[in-house]
């Protein structure tokens, strides 16, 4: 019966890292879009390590501002509600030979 127990210790502990890895939700982050995420960043005001003791302090305020941006602009092209613009025909019905 001991012999049983570590082949199942041993097993579950080799398992653990094969099952940790599988619960990846998103994909890689491209060089492009950490480059862009930066751009962002400083745009919005952050000047990188050169703050010294407020480099965390700053860069929450960055990234809060770069969230509201976002928001602001998924405000303005929201797909919800009617439309705004555009316009529509209507034509007479359609009436069936059998009608005439």
């Amino acid at each position: 019966m001991k012999p049983f127990i570590n082949l199942l210790i041993a097993a579950s502990a080799l398992a653990v890292p094969v099952l940790s890895f599988a619960q990846q939700s998103s994909p890689p982050v491209t060089r492009a879009q950490v480059r862009a995420g930066l751009g962002q960043l400083e745009a919005a005001g952050f000047k990188g390590a050169s703050t010294g003791p407020y480099y965390p302090a700053n860069l929450q305020a960055a990234e809060a501002q770069v969230a509201r941006q976002k928001v602001a602009v998924q405000a303005t092209s929201s797909n919800y509600g009617p439309s705004t613009s555009g316009s529509s025909q209507s034509g007479q019905p359609g009436v069936s030979a059998d009608a005439q």
